[in-house]
């Protein structure tokens, strides 16, 4: 195995379930928030929304081997006062995250590219936004319905336009119609897309995957995206052009993906369109993209 290992940073309230100490800070301010965390520092939190999935991550590791594939970093907006709650919560779940930034009230994002994080997944949307604005493939998740399933397999699903690859093409859907979006997609059909915020991500997820034989893979990755033919072939191509599998590619023409989501079994799914999000977490563990044209306005 490669000693180039998946790094996943992931924010607090993501990670357990914060509402009502954050309802607090919201309405009474941070010393109020400080004193409840401390007072309240014996108690477990209760498992947040992304917290299945952050099991599954730390899984594909074998501690008896040796072999560690997956590193989760927890970065929080706590102080290591106040953070120390959360930190006794990932002990009593058994969760090996040892590495941690509690950025006392500041933006935290600032650390995931000195801890080699290749994703960064937030509940907060400006945290979440300044990391993509910084280069990093970060995600807002939202409130979801996440996979629960016991299946030992990770299966990561990903929209494709401003999220796998830049959203050149979605620009000119927006600006020109369908019609000239699709003429411009097969004239380009052999020059591959710019690579988006995720394509790193898939790369790791990609570096992985080799070292196994395909059908013994613990990761399972998925292309959903709204294209159809004959826009389907540039995407395609420009994966094999990157020399980085994928899986499965569902190619929509347009259907709402969140059944199509829940049959592939995702245990999270990342897409830029905030509609098409909304749709999704109501099936699966859902994360928003903030990038590209989509989100300008």
């Amino acid at each position: 195995m490669s000693d180039k290992k998946l790094v996943v940073a992931i924010s607090s309230r993501a990670l357990f379930d914060l509402q009502a100490a954050h309802d607090i800070f919201e309405q009474e301010g941070v010393d109020a928030y400080c004193q409840y965390q401390i007072e309240h520092e014996a108690e477990v939190l209760a498992k947040g929304v992304a917290f299945p999935l952050v099991q599954k991550l730390l899984n594909l590791n074998d501690a008896a081997a040796d072999k560690i594939q997956v590193e989760v970093i927890l970065l929080s907006r706590n102080s290591a006062d106040t953070g120390l709650r959360v930190f006794n919560s990932i002990e009593h779940y058994g969760l090996d995250i040892v590495r941690a930034a509690f950025s006392g009230g500041d933006m935290p994002y600032r650390y995931v590219r000195p801890f080699g994080a290749h994703l960064f997944l937030s509940a907060d949307p400006e945290d979440v936004k300044a990391a993509l604005d910084s280069g990093l493939a970060a995600a807002t998740i939202l409130p979801s319905k996440a996979n629960d399933s016991e299946e030992p397999l990770l299966r990561i699903a990903f929209d494709g336009d401003a999220v796998l690859f830049s959203d050149e093409a979605e620009q000119i859907y927006q600006k020109s119609g369908l019609a000239e979006f699709e003429a411009s997609e097969k004239a380009d059909a052999e020059k591959p897309l710019p690579g988006g915020p995720f394509k790193e991500f898939l790369a790791a997820l990609h570096n992985i995957q080799s070292h196994y034989p395909a059908k013994m893979s613990p990761i399972r990755t998925a292309l959903v995206t709204a294209r159809c033919a004959p826009a389907h072939e540039r995407v395609i191509k420009t994966l094999r052009a990157w020399d980085i599998r994928i899986d499965e590619a569902l190619f929509l023409g347009g259907r709402a993906k969140g059944a199509f989501l829940a049959a592939y079994g995702a245990d999270l799914f990342v897409d830029d369109q905030q509609g098409h999000c909304d749709v999704a977490s109501e099936f699966v563990l859902t994360g928003h993209v903030p990038n590209g044209i989509s989100n300008k306005q």
